[in-house]
């Protein structure tokens, strides 16, 4: 197996607690653990022994998990799930119940508890909404989709940015049985449109402005390019979101009408009621998109029943979530995190949606909002805890940080320096939880879990009923040692399928390539026997992934190669020690032109503005060759693994196998 980055292998054995769990064990999970060993006459004397039943057992586990979480249903199942089928199957689960998303996330009828703080950069107020005046908004949006003719299975998307209106807009939808996509506004036209044109939405969602870093950014010329690639689009939607409706011409954007209009036309003589369509467990609620690395993003679609049942367990049994919590995931409204932090709803918390910059006006802005608001949990990247670390940031002097009891970190791998950097800096009695997972399952394969203790470096465990092992490239387990991450059991949060994908070759291509019949994710972790506890070591396929902002090259690509002076360009991620990655672009010049910083300027520009900011390669060189196979396809693998010093041995599958030379020793990449 080629060696692959890594954390210290000290880090692993030296087993240094940072945080240990309350004794008196009356979590939520203690009290499941307790639930199924009386159902099921079982002596499940600690999380391992429950995670072990919850995989071996596993349609046991998601049945009794079901009874658990209170789900609302109109319709028992008849049948959790056919054991028989394995994960490649892609088996149906929880056959003949009828449920609703919305539903669950709008059933607590504490009228006048707060649902949603909304908070923007720039802005002193915050604005609180009620899960009753929640329940009104759905129930206006939900009457006026009805009214221009959305229904069951039709695409609703957000062009939007993290607040109420992405909230509404894809509860209404759900409420329906409307599928919800959503990309963000730092998303540029090209982006958007390689992903909403795979689904022809009916109707959009979007802003005329959005402000980030202390600019406003204008987004009506982007919205108007994306609104004419997207032909079936029947209607448009603009929230004003910076400035007032009165200075906002929409007048260029086809079929277009103001927020307040749209809903004005669900309204009749009386306030619309809440309607809930009773819908299959498998029903499509989400359209996610992968990274697009040699084409088209895939669409990967996720049922209402699976990202239910999935993101529950997650708050309800990992993170102890209950309706006296309150919680913030920085987040952006089409990032996989976003649907599992609205999702919380439904355990009665409250949820913070904040739309800006995490720095801006200053390094404290998260900080701030937990002591205004009282937030419990806080979520955000690993990469946002590294900068504080760097600008000496110490909120542990400045912020009370009373009510603040878990900190989250995703996006990608927490480096043990940063749990030193957080019980010494911001609270010492925090959970510190990394948590790992993917678009791929909407969710996590692991993460916190209040009933462990946290190691330094370490992801505490692996989440129930998530049969999850590190293999080797023989298809072997193996512990205290880095694998190929794994799942070998069927999970309810798998994508049903991908959209436009008849066959499922997409699909099986994607994650039973490797090794048939099972899953495997495309990361590389380590679980430590010890402790049970897991190291993830960075992607292992040619994915990039900087900071946790998942991309492939190919939207690189169609922006620079667009360029008269690029003839081609490849582009590779470099990893340091820690794990930490960066894009670095290869760029090689069309005949009679010569590679400058004003190019390198100019293409920087045009992937901010064509993708976003978190698309913008950390280094941009000169090369004189780009190696491609014998079929035509340029080897981006190969290019990476040259870079970081190792060999690539099967040089006869190259059409020209003397350019790898090119990217050895070369010293601007030295020293990362």
């Amino acid at each position: 197996m080629s060696k692959q980055p890594r954390a210290g292998r000290d880090e692993i054995l030296e087993c240094q607690v940072m945080w240990e769990p309350d004794s008196k064990r009356n979590t939520q999970m203690d009290r499941f653990r307790a639930a199924v060993s009386a159902a099921c006459g079982l002596a499940l004397g600690n999380y391992s022994d429950l995670y072990q039943w919850s995989v071996e057992s596993y349609s046991e586990f998601w049945a009794e998990f079901w009874k658990f979480s209170g789900i609302v249903s109109s319709r028992m199942y008849d049948e959790v799930v056919d054991t028989s089928k394995g994960v490649a199957d892609v088996p149906e689960w929880f056959k003949g119940s009828r449920l609703n998303y919305a539903e669950n996330l709008l059933r607590h009828k504490e009228n006048d508890k707060v649902a949603v703080y909304v908070a923007r950069e720039g802005k002193e107020d915050i604005v609180k909404v009620t899960f009753e005046e929640l329940r009104q908004q759905v129930a206006l949006f939900a009457a006026a989709m009805r009214r221009m003719g959305v229904r069951k299975g039709d695409r609703v998307v957000g062009y939007l940015p993290n607040g109420e209106h992405a909230l509404e807009a894809m509860l209404a939808a759900a409420s329906i049985g409307a599928v919800w996509s959503a990309t963000s506004p730092d998303f540029g036209v090209n982006g958007v449109l390689d992903r909403f044109s795979q689904i022809q939405p009916k109707l959009i969602f979007s802003v005329e402005a959005v402000v980030y870093n202390g600019k406003e950014h204008g987004h009506l010329d982007k919205l108007q390019q994306v609104v004419k690639g997207l032909p079936d689009l029947e209607k448009v939607v603009v929230i004003p979101y910076v400035a007032s409706r009165g200075t906002i011409d929409i007048s260029r954007i086809p079929s277009s009408v103001f927020l307040d209009d749209f809903l004005a036309t669900g309204k009749g003589d009386q306030a619309p009621q809440l309607e809930f369509e009773q819908l299959p467990f498998s029903h499509p609620l989400f359209i996610m998109f992968s990274s697009g690395t040699t084409g088209a993003p895939k669409c990967m679609v996720h049922s209402a029943g699976g990202t239910l049942l999935q993101h529950l367990k997650e708050h309800v049994l990992h993170g102890n979530t209950t309706s006296s919590d309150t919680i913030l995931y920085y987040t952006t409204a089409s990032w996989m995190m976003w649907n599992w932090l609205v999702s919380a709803l439904a355990t009665g918390a409250a949820l913070v949606l904040y739309d800006g910059s995490p720095l801006v006006p200053t390094p404290n802005v998260l900080w701030d909002l937990v002591d205004r608001i009282g937030i419990t949990i806080l979520g955000t990247g690993a990469k946002w805890l590294s900068v504080l670390e760097a600008r000496n940031m110490r909120p542990v002097e400045t912020h009370s940080l009373q009510t603040l009891h878990t900190i989250l970190s995703t996006g990608s791998p927490l480096k043990a320096q940063s749990y030193d950097y957080v019980y010494r800096c911001i609270k010492t009695s925090v959970l510190l939880g990394s948590i790992s997972g993917g678009t791929d399952i909407i969710s996590c394969f692991m993460g916190q879990n209040v009933c462990l203790p946290v190691y330094r470096g370490e992801i505490q465990a692996r989440n129930l009923g998530m049969a999850v092992e590190a293999w080797d490239e023989e298809g072997k387990a193996v512990w205290g040692a880095s694998g190929e991450l794994v799942c070998t059991k069927p999970f309810p949060c798998q994508p049903t399928h991908f959209w436009n994908d008849e066959n499922g070759s997409k699909y099986r291509k994607a994650y039973f390539s490797k090794f048939p019949g099972v899953w495997a994710h495309g990361d590389y972790c380590r679980i430590n026997p010890k402790t049970g506890g897991i190291v993830m070591l960075g992607r292992s396929d040619g994915t990039l992934n900087p900071n946790g902002v998942r991309f492939g090259s190919s939207e690189i690509y169609n922006i620079v190669e667009a360029l008269e002076e690029v003839a081609d360009s490849l582009c590779v991620p470099q990893y340091n020690e820690d794990g930490e990655e960066r894009v670095v672009l290869f760029l090689k010049m069309a005949s009679g032109h010569t590679f400058r910083p004003d190019l390198v300027q100019r293409i920087r520009d045009a992937i901010r503005v064509g993708l976003s900011a978190r698309h913008v390669p950390s280094l941009i060189l000169e090369t004189k060759g780009i190696p491609y196979t014998l079929t035509g396809k340029k080897v981006e693998v190969a290019v990476k693994e040259v870079i970081a010093g190792k060999a690539v041995e099967y040089r006869g599958a190259f059409s020209n196998p003397e350019t790898l030379d090119l990217y050895r020793h070369i010293p601007e990449l030295q020293g990362f």
